[in-house]
C-alpha cells in the first residue's frame, strides 16, 4: 500500500507483471498518485495470469521477496520497467541492483514461501470478479473505465 490509510481514495489494482496492459496503466498510475498525493492511497494486488505470462508468478512472488526486505514498491517499479525483458535473470539483476540479500531472496523464491501470498491475492481478485488485467476498483467499487491518466483522474475527483 502506498499513501495514507486516511485518504480519502483508495485505488486498487490487481495487476499482473508481464501485462503489457499493466505496464501502460503502471505510468498512469503514478501519475495519478503524483497529482492526487495524500488523497490517495494505492493498494496492488497480484493476479499473474500465468497461462498467457510464464514470468508473471516468478515476478509477483519476486515483489513480495522484496517487499519482506522492504523493497516491495521498488522492485514493483523496477519489473514493470523492464517488463519486455522479463525473466529470471533479470529479476536476479533487478534485485542485485536494488540491493537485496541475494540468499535471502533465492531461499525465499525456491522455497515458495510467498506463492500462497500471490494466490491469495488472485483468488481474492476473483471472487471480486476480475478476469483480466489490469482491473480497477476504487473505494471498494470496480471501475470499468479507461485507465489513461484522464480517465482515473476524473473519476477518482469525482468520487472525493
Amino acid at each position: 500500500m502506498q499513501g495514507p490509510e486516511t485518504a480519502l481514495l483508495t485505488l486498487v489494482e490487481y495487476g499482473d507483471y508481464q501485462c503489457p496492459y499493466c505496464a501502460v496503466a503502471h505510468v498512469n498510475v503514478r501519475l495519478v498518485q503524483d497529482q492526487l498525493g495524500p488523497r490517495l492511497r494505492f493498494v496492488f494486488r497480484n493476479f499473474p495470469l500465468t497461462q498467457v505470462h510464464p514470468q508473471a508468478q516468478l515476478a509477483a512472488e519476486a515483489a513480495e521477496a522484496a517487499g519482506a526486505q522492504g523493497k516491495f514498491w521498488e522492485m514493483h517499479d523496477a519489473l514493470y520497467e523492464n517488463q519486455p525483458a522479463l525473466s529470471p535473470e533479470l529479476i536476479a539483476a533487478l534485485a542485485q541492483g536494488l540491493g537485496l540479500d541475494m540468499e535471502r531472496l533465492n531461499e525465499d523464491l525456491a522455497s515458495g514461501r510467498f506463492r500462497e501470498r500471490v494466490k491469495r491475492d488472485f483468488m481474492g481478485g476473483v471472487r471480486s470478479g476480475v478476469a483480466g488485467t489490469p482491473t480497477f476498483f476504487i473505494n471498494g467499487e470496480r471501475y470499468e473505465g479507461g485507465w489513461d491518466e484522464a480517465s482515473l483522474l476524473n473519476v477518482l475527483r469525482a468520487a472525493a
